[in-house]
């Protein structure tokens, strides 16, 4: 499949693929032209909140684990071994907000490209980040 964008995503943005149509509706939608992906640690966190997310809602919970592993198709993980070398510099960019957030901030360095989140710790990282409500714009 010929990519001709890249954007690594945040794991809220994974969550909401799991709880709403919408952005696993525009994950469908630009999958032939974008590579979406994400550090393995946000598909790791999607796992620990998503059961209490779904339990919160009287959901059954292995739908939800389901629905995630699916989206395996769709966005890719990546292993931190491939973007630990930027470590240092993103966690230095980062530190004011969320020093957690690391592993985003580095893989978007080593890709060179932004970053789909709703999360605003991302702001002034010196990385361009998209919402779920304009990231059509990137990526159409």
């Amino acid at each position: 499949v010929p990519t001709n964008k890249i954007i690594v995503l945040d794991a809220n943005i994974l969550i909401r693929a799991v709880l709403g149509k919408k952005v696993r509706g525009i994950l469908e939608q630009y999958v032939s032209t974008t590579q979406f992906v994400t550090p393995d640690i946000c598909y790791q966190d999607a796992r620990k909140y998503l059961p209490s997310l779904f339990e919160k809602r009287n959901l059954p919970v292995q739908n939800a684990l389901d629905v995630l592993e699916k989206l395996n198709c769709l966005v890719e993980s990546i292993d931190a071994s491939l973007y630990s070398l930027y470590e240092e510099e993103a966690k230095q960019r980062i530190a004011i907000r969320d020093i957690d957030d690391w592993p985003i901030v580095a893989l978007s360095l080593m890709l060179d490209c932004p970053i789909w989140t709703e999360d605003a710790d991302f702001f002034g990282a010196g990385v361009a980040t998209w919402t779920s409500d304009r990231v059509h714009l990137y990526l159409s």
